[in-house]
This record gives structure tokens, C-alpha cells and sequence, in this order.
């Protein structure tokens, strides 16, 4: 009984020594804190507006515990940065600081970043700069640095278009909520012009949308997320960033020219119309990466050329019925982010007319191409290359020197054809590879003069919006 008395003496001692050595916090300047990273950047974020949350972390990596006197975020509220220290909000009541904040040998704390950065005096971006201060008892001061880029920009709410206007500027332009252009008013996108809409606004068309960018100084019309979603992975790259642009049935003469339109939900969707008069021109832009449908035409009269229409959840191009023109377009069917994707090109009628020449369209299925049968479907593929089993019932006559792609053929079709597929990344060039068996296959009679990019086609133009100029 002595014995086991005596035991439990020693492990009592034991505990109590133990948890007295935890409680030993050092004054020795050589015991500091290890920070996960001495730099803490923040995406580029326009200014007045939040950024997305950064954090990292505290360690005290001693043998013994430290306290921290203060932890101070050094300008206050003049550079816009916000600190959170383990559930701690350096605010304004507190002065920005939190104190007496202890960590035990072993421990550590997690701390939160956020900023909101003031307009600033350059239309670049600029960088904005603060320093979190941790004093410790020893009198060391340590500092992680937080560092944004802040970027000036016009700030759009719910715009309202009711008489002409344009839009215009080097500034960027962010829109929240939707755009409305009511019947009988034209906006117009100036050159250079770069639309950054928030979350689910979008373009709702009833009178004339103009986008007239050209090849050096293209039209964007893109989320405003700035930021990443991952360190590899900008926003900009993920699908479904904002709402798109639809026109309504009272809406006719669109253009969109030399326009870049991508990370919508769906693209473009144009509502049924008179089929006599012209509804959109889609010239020398794209529409990428749409988290619906890419472009939907619906008993609409349309012209589409030297466009690049690809990577959307459903269909990159649906056209219902309607008489639509396409040639030297780009229809690419591998979008990223699920297996279970519409087709590059959807067709049902009844339509009044529909040609596509010199036309690409692939993708990862083994065909990429639907065409529900109607009575009225009226039709002629020309010199295209399409990702879809070679028609050999007596819609053959509809498909005219039509190339099939051989899926069997994994080095000159499908994603072959391009000069980069960086799925990992989600960085896609559409632009063709050496290997590509569209070079050299477009009619020299239809084909148009210059591709995407406003350079001249050769004399043995290629298949697609873009033309492989090394390869004369």
C-alpha cells in the first residue's frame, strides 16, 4: 500500500512539474515567433471593393512559451487592411492591436487578412503596403508584411439605357447588377472598353447592343473577380463568374466585334425574332468557357464568322430553327469542369436556312455534332471539319467536301488540332498546332480574307477562325 501511495506521489509530482515547465514563458531575445510566410500578398483588387480572405500562421517553435505584448497592425486605417488574430478583430475600438497574447511552447495562431483599398491616384494598379507588428515580451519586434495591388475603376449600378450612349475608357468599368438597354436605345462599347460585371448581373438587350472593339484594341466583357481561386487559378479562368447577355425579341442589329465574352453563365441567348431582319453579327470575337450554353440562337436571323465559340456545360452553339450564316468559326467542345457536356454544335428546326463553311468543330466526344431531324431543316455543311461519324444515310447531300474526323486519330484531330490544351491550368490557346489537319482545307472561294486576329489568310487558308501562318 506504501509502495502504490508512493507512485502516485511521484506521477503527481510529475504532472505538476510538467504542466509548471508549460507555464515557463523566456524573456531571451534569441526566442522569437516562425511565421508561414514573412509576406502575405492579397490578389489585385479594384479599390472600394473587398478583397477575398488571405491567412497564415504563428508558431512558437521554442522550448519554452512566449508572450506577445501587442499585436499591431502598424498604419491603421490608412492602407484599408483588415487583421483578424485568432478570433480577435484589430479594429478601430481596440486601436488596431490586440495585447497579452500568449503562446505556449508548441503552440501556434492562425491569422486572417482581408482588404478593402482606397481609390488611388494612378489608373494602374498600384500597390498598397501594411505591416503587422508582433512585440514580444523580450522587446523583439517581428513583422509579417501585407501587401494588395489596388486598382481604380468605374463603378456601375444597375445601369439603365433608355436613350444612345457609350461606354467607354481605358479605366476598367465594373457593373453591378444588370445592364438594361430598353427598345429604341443603343449602347455602344468603344474600343479598348473592358466590362467587369459582379456576380449574376448581366446584359439584358431589348433595343441594340454595338461592341465594336477591333484587332489591337478588342472589346472584353468578363466577371470582376480579379482575384484567385487557387494559387494556379484566377477567377477569370472559372466558368459561371456572371449572367451573360440576352436579347430580347424586340431587339435587332447587335454587333459584336472583335469582342472577347467569357466566364458567363450562358454567353449570348437571343430570343425568337423576325427571321427577315438581322438579329447579331458575331465578327472576329469569342465566347469561352460559359457555364450554360454558349450561343443560343432561337428562330433569329444571325451571321457568325472568324468567331472562337468554345467550352460550355451545354452546347457551344444551339440554333433553333431561324436562318443562320457560318463561316471560319472555331466550335470546340472541351469544357473542363464536367464529364457530363453538351455537344459542340446543336441543330433542330425548322429552319429557313442555315450554311456553316470552313468551319471546325470538335471536341472530346466522339461526336460533337446533333442534329434533330425536322421535315423543314434546311441545311449545307462546306469544307468543315466535324467531330462526328460520317453521314452516310441520304442526309449525305447536306455535306459537301466535309472532312470526319477519324477518332481513332489522336495526333491531327480533336485536341490536337491546337496550339495548347492546359487543362490543369485551364489555359487554352485555340489557335492551330503545325499538326493540325485543318491547315490548308478552307474553300479559296469562301474563305474570308483575314482570321480572328485580323491577320491575312494565305492562299491556302485553313479550317477554323484562326490561321497556322508558319506553315508555307
Amino acid at each position: 500500500m506504501k509502495d502504490l501511495l508512493y507512485i502516485w506521489a511521484i506521477a503527481l509530482a510529475s504532472i505538476f512539474l510538467t504542466a509548471c515547465d508549460d507555464d515557463d514563458f523566456t524573456l531571451s531575445p534569441s526566442a522569437v515567433l516562425t511565421f508561414s510566410a514573412d509576406t502575405v500578398k492579397v490578389d489585385t483588387v479594384f479599390s472600394n471593393t473587398p478583397s477575398a480572405m488571405r491567412t497564415f500562421w504563428a508558431y512558437n517553435r521554442n522550448g519554452s512559451g512566449l508572450r506577445c505584448t501587442s499585436i499591431r497592425l502598424e498604419r491603421g486605417n490608412q492602407s484599408g487592411f483588415r487583421v483578424n488574430v485568432q478570433g480577435t478583430y484589430l479594429g478601430p475600438e481596440s486601436g488596431y492591436q490586440t495585447s497579452d497574447v500568449e503562446l505556449r511552447k508548441g503552440d501556434s495562431l492562425r491569422v486572417f487578412v482581408e482588404v478593402t483599398p482606397a481609390r488611388q491616384n494612378s489608373p494602374k494598379p498600384t500597390l498598397v503596403e501594411d505591416n503587422l507588428l508582433f512585440t514580444l515580451e523580450s522587446g523583439q519586434v517581428q513583422k509579417v508584411n501585407l501587401q494588395s495591388f489596388a486598382w481604380n475603376a468605374t463603378l456601375v449600378r444597375s445601369l439603365q439605357v433608355t436613350r444612345d450612349t457609350t461606354l467607354a475608357g481605358p479605366v476598367p468599368i465594373v457593373i453591378q447588377g444588370n445592364v438594361q438597354v430598353a427598345p429604341g436605345a443603343t449602347l455602344t462599347l468603344a474600343p479598348g472598353t473592358t466590362l467587369y460585371f459582379h456576380g449574376s448581373a448581366g446584359m439584358e438587350v431589348g433595343g441594340c447592343l454595338k461592341s465594336l472593339g477591333t484587332a489591337d484594341e478588342p472589346v472584353t466583357l468578363r466577371g470582376d473577380r480579379i482575384d484567385h481561386m487557387f494559387d494556379y487559378l484566377p477567377y477569370d479562368r472559372v466558368s459561371g463568374q456572371w449572367h451573360g447577355i440576352h436579347f430580347a425579341d424586340s431587339s435587332y442589329g447587335n454587333e459584336l466585334v472583335y469582342t472577347d465574352l467569357h466566364g458567363a453563365f450562358d454567353g449570348i441567348v437571343a430570343d425568337s425574332a423576325d427571321v427577315t431582319r438581322l438579329k447579331l453579327s458575331l465578327i472576329n470575337s469569342t465566347v469561352h468557357n460559359s457555364k450554360g450554353v454558349g450561343v443560343s440562337l432561337n428562330q433569329v436571323k444571325a451571321v457568325l464568322e472568324n468567331s472562337q465559340i468554345t467550352n460550355s456545360l451545354r452546347q457551344c452553339v444551339s440554333i433553333t430553327g431561324g436562318d443562320v450564316s457560318i463561316n471560319q468559326c472555331t466550335i470546340a467542345q472541351f469544357y473542363p469542369f464536367d464529364g457530363n457536356r453538351g455537344a459542340a454544335f446543336a441543330m433542330t428546326g425548322p429552319l429557313v436556312n442555315m450554311l456553316c463553311q470552313n468551319t471546325l468543330i470538335t471536341g472530346y466526344a466522339d461526336d460533337e455534332m446533333m442534329i434533330t431531324t425536322h421535315k423543314k431543316l434546311t441545311y449545307r455543311f462546306a469544307d468543315c471539319i466535324i467531330r462526328t461519324p460520317k453521314i452516310t444515310t441520304a442526309d449525305s447531300v447536306y455535306f459537301t467536301r466535309v472532312v470526319y474526323e477519324d477518332i481513332e486519330d489522336t495526333t491531327h484531330c480533336g485536341r490536337k488540332h491546337f496550339a495548347r490544351m492546359n487543362t490543369h491550368n485551364l489555359i487554352y490557346d485555340f489557335g492551330l498546332d503545325s499538326l493540325s489537319s485543318a491547315i490548308g482545307r478552307a474553300s479559296q472561294l469562301t474563305a474570308l480574307p483575314h482570321d480572328r486576329l485580323g491577320r491575312r489568310r494565305d492562299e491556302h487558308p485553313d479550317i477554323g477562325a484562326y490561321e497556322y501562318l508558319n506553315h508555307r
